[in-house]
């Protein structure tokens, strides 16, 4: 295993300097794209069914999106070992360029869903090539600042999602923000040719490119989609069978990748060691962020926020998440590195339970600014121990395309931990009874011992670094 925590890390000036620019505005911007789209559309779905209609249809465009990148995302590291990062990145690029442009000019629900999927299985490309193209651009003393700044494009594009959406549905043309997508996307495609090589070190003979995992891709794909419709059911019955449902897929997943001679998870992930503990951590971390999606709408209804204040209060866990990663991306003692990410689900759960505690009926300023110290403390457990845990996940195999197969996993696991904890979110709100208050507390509850459970993994995914 190559141990990361003992490399330097590079500075943000090497990163970010004349040399290095391009690549790294391109691997943080496929990664924005994803994660803006997705924010965006939320807060236009309103004008959009209002000008075309589809109201039965309004949870599936966000759903077949996700089914779409979760499916797709596994299936990166093939096509980086096959066609190279540049070519790649030009491929996704496109086909999210035409997905989007259905987008905006579809002229109906149903035709709005089909340029969804295609935009979703694009963007899940996207969000992949951001890790897996690290290790083949960048040399590892820049990895673990690379992770942060490609993990931290979720966290703005939080903020900068819903308010560009906000704008373009407060004019009346939802159209438009589809396209101004589209133009981002050939701007980046610009730069494709001049940031990314050709070939990265991962460069195989056609008879050693592995495959595409079709097995599992199906079973993550049937995951997402289950996971997706129990976020919208009403009746806990049905919830919590979908749920159940979704989580055997995944361990159905599990066995399959494990013996498939194509597979989304790297073998070494199945084999005694740190690198599948890095995997859980990282998934229950993510998974405990999902507390976010309610923040807004308890905002207005316990703190009686506007709506556009509640969503901004929405963010706070996000800039907490941002603003820990560039901090902690900087740390380069090993020591101080492993107990950053030992502690990190600590740190998150306190952070839940701040919020926890605090919240209740009509809240007033120093609770409400109580419970924004919560979640920020929760977000930056998240960021300071994601980007040593992506670098070290980079850097736990030796051989090329294993390596490609490890980073691009991370996304993979990201996607997939999060359609869990959005699902887990809406069990717990929907069950939930004594009303808002009693349904904020548990929420925030459960997701703290969710948060605390990651203790053991973290441990484990850092012992004898």
């Amino acid at each position: 295993m190559t141990e990361t925590a003992t490399i330097k890390p590079g500075s943000w000036r090497e990163l970010l300097g004349r040399e290095r620019l391009g690549t790294a505005t391109l691997l943080a911007g496929g990664v924005g794209l994803y994660a803006t789209n997705e924010f965006l559309t939320i807060s236009l779905l309103p004008s959009t069914v209002a000008d075309i209609g589809g109201q039965r249809f309004y949870a599936w465009v966000i759903a077949v999106y996700l089914v779409g990148s979760v499916v797709a995302a596994a299936a990166v590291n093939p096509l980086l070992v096959r066609f190279g990062p540049r070519a790649s990145y030009l491929l996704t690029l496109a086909v999210f360029g035409v997905g989007t442009l259905g987008c905006a000019l579809a002229p109906t629900m149903e035709l709005l869903l089909v340029a969804r999927t295609v935009q979703g299985g694009a963007g899940g490309m996207l969000a992949g090539l951001g890790y897996a193209v690290i290790n083949a651009a960048l040399p590892n003393w820049l990895w673990t600042r690379a992770s942060a700044l490609v993990s931290a494009m979720w966290g703005v594009s939080v903020i900068i999602g819903p308010a560009m959406g906000g704008v373009f549905a407060q004019f009346g043309i939802w159209r438009w923000a589809f396209g101004s997508l589209a133009i981002m996307t050939v701007a980046m495609a610009a730069l494709v040719p001049g940031a990314l090589p050709a070939r990265g070190p991962g460069e195989r003979a056609p008879s050693a490119i592995p495959g595409i995992p079709v097995w599992s891709l199906l079973l993550l794909g049937a995951a997402a989609l289950a996971i997706s419709v129990a976020g919208v059911q009403r009746a806990a019955v049905a919830t919590f069978a979908l749920l159940g449902l979704g989580a055997g897929l995944v361990a159905l997943f599990l066995v399959v990748d494990r013996r498939t001679k194509s597979n989304v998870l790297p073998r070494t992930a199945f084999q005694p060691g740190p690198l599948k503990w890095m995997y859980v951590t990282i998934g229950l971390l993510m998974a405990a962020t999902m507390v976010d999606m309610y923040v807004p709408l308890f905002a207005q209804r316990l703190a009686g926020m506007v709506p556009a204040a509640a969503g901004f209060f929405g963010a706070v866990l996000a800039i907490g998440w941002t603003a820990s990663e560039i901090a902690s991306a900087s740390a380069s003692r090993t020591r101080t590195v492993v107990a950053v990410v030992a502690l990190s689900p600590v740190m998150m759960a306190i952070g839940l339970a701040m919020g926890a505690t605090v919240l209740g009926h009509q809240l007033s300023w120093p609770l409400i600014a109580a419970w924004a110290f919560g979640l920020f403390i929760a977000g930056a457990g998240v960021g300071m121990a994601w980007p040593h845990l992506s670098a070290w996940i980079m850097g736990a195999v030796d051989d090329a395309v294993e390596a490609g197969t490890a980073a691009a996993a991370i996304n993979t696991v990201q996607l997939i931990s999060g359609a869990f904890g959005a699902g887990l979110a809406g069990v717990v709100v929907n069950i939930t009874d004594g009303g808002d208050t009693a349904a904020a507390r548990w929420l925030f509850t459960v997701f703290a011992v969710l948060a605390a459970a990651g203790l053991a993994a973290s441990y484990r995914a850092s012992r004898g670094r």
